[in-house]
């Protein structure tokens, strides 16, 4: 089974990353294209626009219900089928986000339900 991890973009490269997938919507702050060690940028997969500007408003308060709106994002994205189906047989995936919170952001939810996803088979 895949295994996903977490990992800041501002960290180090590691060999152990595996198949290296940058998961924000725009390009993080502060890196140069060429000096980040990715494989794919997920664009699609990430939260809509509208649902970022809202949850950063006041993201303490908006927690519990931007877990709720991105995985209905996500269950209804044709964009997630194809990039389950294109990580389904990689060993280890390691989700890139630029976000300082490394508990309340959506990387965490989309590595939940991709585990979940890929779990079922």
């Amino acid at each position: 089974m895949t295994q996903i991890k977490l990992k800041r973009v501002y960290e180090d490269y590691n060999e152990n990353d595996g198949f290296r997938v940058l998961v924000d919507r725009l390009w993080p702050r502060g890196v140069k294209k060429e000096h980040l060690h990715y494989d794919l940028w997920a664009k699609d997969i990430t939260p809509s626009s509208e649902l970022r500007i809202w949850f950063h408003k006041d993201s303490g308060k908006h927690w519990n219900d931007f877990v709720k709106m991105y995985q209905k994002e996500l269950s209804g994205s044709e964009a997630l089928s194809h990039f389950v189906n294109a990580i389904k047989d990689k060993d280890v995936i390691t989700l890139l986000y630029a976000s300082k919170e490394p508990i309340h952001n959506h990387a965490r939810i989309l590595k939940e339900y991709l585990d979940k996803a890929l779990a079922k088979g």
